[in-house]
């Protein structure tokens, strides 16, 4: 309603849109820098690490036996958590009652008449 109260001439429409768009221009410049100020935050631990002093050497890696007994050790305990089930599917056909709902005729378009 407070719209229709000021009367809206062409200057004060193109104040307005030159206003709108710098307000998203600064905001949109600023959640760039804050974003970037995030992430020099977060990659603070990366430039901790000096070239001068050696680096420690990386642990080693576990063996594929390791692997598989960490493997089937998970298998059988998740196993015992859920019920045993009989892993066959059952398909059964239920014969359903006509109903215009269902019915497929209804939904297809009719053909016009060429003539």
């Amino acid at each position: 309603m407070i719209m229709l109260a000021v009367s809206w001439d062409w200057s004060n429409i193109l104040w307005v849109s030159l206003i709108g768009f710098s307000l998203v221009f600064v905001l949109l410049v600023a959640l760039i820098f804050i974003m970037k100020g995030f992430g020099a935050c977060f990659n603070k631990r990366s430039a901790t690490v000096h070239p001068g002093k050696p680096v420690a050497a990386p642990q080693p890696m576990i063996s594929q036996e390791e692997i598989a007994a960490i493997v089937t050790a998970l298998k059988s305990y998740k196993s015992v958590l859920h019920d045993q089930e009989s892993e066959v599917v059952t398909i059964l056909k239920i014969k359903r009652a006509y109903s215009p709902w269902n019915s497929k005729i209804y939904g297809l378009t009719q053909q016009p008449n060429r003539k």
